[in-house]
């Protein structure tokens, strides 16, 4: 496992791509960081503004010729039933096309376990999906077709699949920077759900470490669960959260319905990315 390897990185200004880009750094990889605004991106990394979704058949030539792509591009992410997911499907299928017909042997794929849709219980790889989203439903879509693109090809194929994230909670539009908005506004209670919901929660330092490890290998492959694999209600995430922040706003339960889509108790196979993170260590 070589970590002087080239990944570019698309979608590498979003919530979670900074820190990755900071990760992969940390662990030596040349990082190429693409996005539409590189601003916030750390500066040890080549950065490009580039609109990867223009049809440039030379793309693969015009990112660097690089060993790796890690995909995590993506709009409206917060947003799950934005027409968006569906517009840009084709767009995320082309791009991953002209970057392996342009020479690419490794391309690793944000997914979501919004994938899933309804379900009771561990999600592994083969967990069957029906998603219940827009978003779910274009993610679901795009990792089904680049199985077909790519199941000829000589191409390391990674779809990680990330769940409940928190952490630098300001920016992450969760139920977590919600709950700060109103405690600093200075309200006393916070309207939510039941809170019975439970969850796999990972914080986005975590769930970074995981995605950089998976992408600096090629040995585990396929869907690949980034994960804690573990289920903890919301209501005990939220209690702690607000304990931890010495904020003094109470939850008030049952105010909204769970959603419908949202499981009663859902977490990740971890085993896949136990074997990733061992194999790190043993190095």
């Amino acid at each position: 496992m070589s970590n002087n390897k080239t990944i570019v990185v698309t979608g590498a200004g979003g919530y979670i791509g900074r820190y990755v880009v900071r990760c992969l750094l940390d662990m030596g990889v040349n990082v190429t960081a693409v996005d539409f605004n590189t601003e916030n991106i750390d500066a040890r990394a080549n950065k490009m503004e580039v609109n990867i979704f223009s049809d440039n058949e030379k793309i693969f030539e015009e990112l660097g010729s690089p060993d790796c792509c890690l995909h995590m591009a993506w709009r409206d992410g917060f947003v799950h039933n934005s027409e968006a997911h569906l517009q840009f499907l084709y767009s995320h299928y082309n791009f991953v096309k002209r970057m392996v017909d342009g020479g690419l042997k490794q391309i690793v794929v944000m997914g979501t376990m919004h994938e899933v849709g309804y379900y009771e219980g561990e999600i592994n790889a083969d967990t069957p999906t029906n998603p219940h989203s827009l978003y779910g439903i274009a993610k679901n879509s795009l990792r089904q077709s680049l199985e077909i693109l790519l199941k000829d090809k000589d191409v390391v194929f990674q779809w990680l699949r990330a769940f409940y994230i928190y952490g630098d909670d300001l920016n992450n539009k969760s139920i977590f920077s919600k709950i700060i908005e109103s405690a600093n506004a200075g309200k006393e209670s916070f309207p939510f759900t039941t809170g019975k919901n439970k969850y796999d929660f990972i914080t986005v330092d975590e769930l970074s470490k995981q995605i950089a490890l998976s992408a600096i290998q090629t040995e585990v492959t396929g869907t690949i669960n980034c994960c804690s694999g573990n289920a903890i209600s919301l209501g005990e995430m939220a209690e702690d959260f607000i304990k931890r922040n010495g904020f003094s706003i109470k939850l008030e339960y049952g105010a909204y319905p769970d959603r419908p889509y949202d499981s009663p108790a859902i977490w990740g196979n971890n085993v896949k990315i136990q074997k990733i993170l061992k194999n790190y260590k043993a190095q």
